[in-house]
Order: C-alpha cells, then structure tokens, then sequence
C-alpha cells in the first residue's frame, strides 16, 4: 500500500478564487424631512406639537399672545376640556369669546366682561337720549317750516288780491273818470258862448 503523504503530495491543489467585490451604487439623496412648527400652545407648554393637537388650529405659532391671554386665566387644561366639549363648528368662536374675555378679565380684574358690557350699556343710553333730543328738535323745526309756509302763501295771497285790486282801480274806472271829465269840459264850453257877448 502506497502511503498517505505521497498521494497527498501528488495531488493538485485547488485555484484560490478572487474575492467578489460589490458593484459600486450611485448615491441617494437623502429625504428632506419638513418639521411643521409647533402651535402656540405647546410651544408655551414646551410639549410636542402632534397632528392630533386640538389647540393646534386655533394658537397658530404665529401670533402666541393670543395663548399667552387664554392660557393666564384659564388655563391649559380647561381651554382643551372646553373644545373637546363643543362640536369643531362652534370652536373658534368659543376660542374668540376665551381670549376676549380673559383680555377684560386682565384689563378690569373686578368686574371683567360685566364691567365692558355695563360701559357699553351705558354709552347706548346716553345716544338714545341724545337720538331723541335730535328727534324732538327736528320735529319743532318742521312745525316751524310749515308755519312759515303757511305765511308766506297768506302774504303771497294778499299781495296778489291788492295788486288786482289796484288793476281794477288803474284801468276800470279810468273810462268813467274819462266820461266825466269830458262832459264837464262840454258845459264849460257851454258857459263860454253864453257869457261871451258880455265882453264885447
């Protein structure tokens, strides 16, 4: 029997295959990843703003007073418990009727609204006394316009009776003024030739 090692050494070694490198990709652009800015409200409660925030349409970050305000007064939790409560129709004038009245509520902590509404009460009294001033000056001023047309038309009528009467006593009686004076003329002549032979 041959050994081991000699038909070892006389058999031929296998070919090292070359490693497979990989084909070389063109680079992807990265996605760009738009963050929206956070509302108001969670931008002043420093939380994360989700698509689901419901004070999100209502304290754009664009104008944070309007949170700060509502947020003063009452309160974060209770502004969401408020809308949540009412249907999304009825929401921004409920956020509207919060900022304002929490504006009063900071300007006039006493009286809030009740204080802007009795003010404003009581400058509609005062124009609707001042209204009906106006109407009862207007009113005596147009008494006042009729009486006075009503005095011109007399003064108008009595001028144009006079001026007739004034025509009937210029042009009527002239002729009979005429007649007269013409027959008076005629019986002076007569007196003439009666009374001429006393002067011969």
């Amino acid at each position: 029997m041959e050994p081991s090692g000699a038909g070892a050494s006389s058999a031929s070694p296998p070919s090292p295959i070359p490693p497979a490198w990989p084909c070389p990709t063109p680079a992807l652009p990265l996605p760009v990843v738009v963050v929206a800015s956070p509302c108001a409200a969670c931008k002043a409660l420093r939380r994360r703003c989700s698509e689901s925030c419901v004070l999100a349409p209502y304290f754009p970050p664009s104008d944070p007073a309007k949170f700060a305000i509502a947020h003063r007064v009452f309160g974060a939790s209770n502004i969401v418990k408020s809308l949540l409560a009412l249907p999304e129709s009825q929401r921004d004038d409920a956020v509207s009727s919060m900022i304002y009245e929490a504006g009063t509520r900071i300007r006039d902590p006493v009286y809030g609204c009740a204080g802007a509404i009795s003010q404003l009460q009581t400058q509609i009294s005062q124009l609707q006394a001042q209204l009906a001033k106006s109407e009862a000056e207007l009113m005596s001023m147009q008494v006042q316009l009729a009486s006075l047309v009503e005095q011109l038309q007399l003064t108008n009528s009595q001028d144009s009776s006079s001026h007739q009467s004034l025509e009937i006593l210029l042009n009527s009686p002239f002729d009979d003024y005429q007649i007269q004076i013409d027959s008076c003329f005629d019986e002076y002549s007569g007196f003439g030739s009666f009374c001429e032979p006393l002067w011969t």
